[in-house]
């Protein structure tokens, strides 16, 4: 049977130039599983799914090595569990030397093909980082020109003084002091912190 492997990173990505490629690529492949869930790792729940239904003689397509991960080692990992524990072709449409098949028996095809996979395994995960820290320093710079990042603040009702006052009195419970002021008692647990 021949399977077929979608991945974008979040939701509001577009899986649609993936399921062309797979449908352009001259194979009638059976059943897609999509992900919309980071590379980081193997955690998905369709990537589960379809691991499961994989049988020896299947063959799996994938637009590229990143769609399958950004983890290199994991990547290496899960290649060999495929292609070697459960017996799956794997054919990489933007790489046709990442290609299982029979045309790679050779102990030449092998190693190449070997070689390939931890070359763009470890660019993919390079790849991963850059975007990373590109991320952190997006945010850093943002912040110091004064973004404020997470849900704004709750603004202190005028009430705070005299729920503190009866809170520090052991008159109301954090809990009946928050209910009062329409606020979480985390809320209101912090606004005391602020103030003692």
């Amino acid at each position: 049977m021949k399977y077929g492997y979608v991945r974008v990173s979040t939701k509001d990505q577009n899986v649609d130039r993936q399921l062309k490629a797979l449908e352009n690529c001259g194979e009638n492949i059976e059943r897609i599983y999509t992900d919309k869930s980071s590379g980081k790792d193997f955690d998905r729940q369709d990537y589960k799914k379809m691991v499961k239904d994989l049988k020896s003689g299947d063959e799996l397509y994938i637009k590229s090595i990143d769609r399958l991960g950004r983890n290199y080692e994991q990547i290496i990992e899960q290649w060999h569990y495929l292609t070697k524990i459960k017996g799956v072709d794997i054919i990489v449409l933007d790489f046709p030397l990442l290609d299982t098949r029979d045309k790679n028996e050779s102990l030449t095809g092998k190693f190449i093909a070997d070689l390939v996979l931890q070359i763009l395994s470890y660019v993919a995960q390079v790849e991963r980082e850059n975007t990373r820290q590109r991320q952190l320093e997006g945010i850093k710079v943002a912040k110091e020109k004064g973004v404020e990042f997470g849900r704004p603040k709750i603004k202190k009702p005028k009430e705070f003084e005299d729920i503190f006052l009866q809170y520090n009195l052991g008159l109301i419970t954090l809990r009946q002091g928050a209910e009062k002021l329409n606020v979480s008692h985390v809320t209101l647990y912090n606004w005391i912190k602020e103030k003692i």
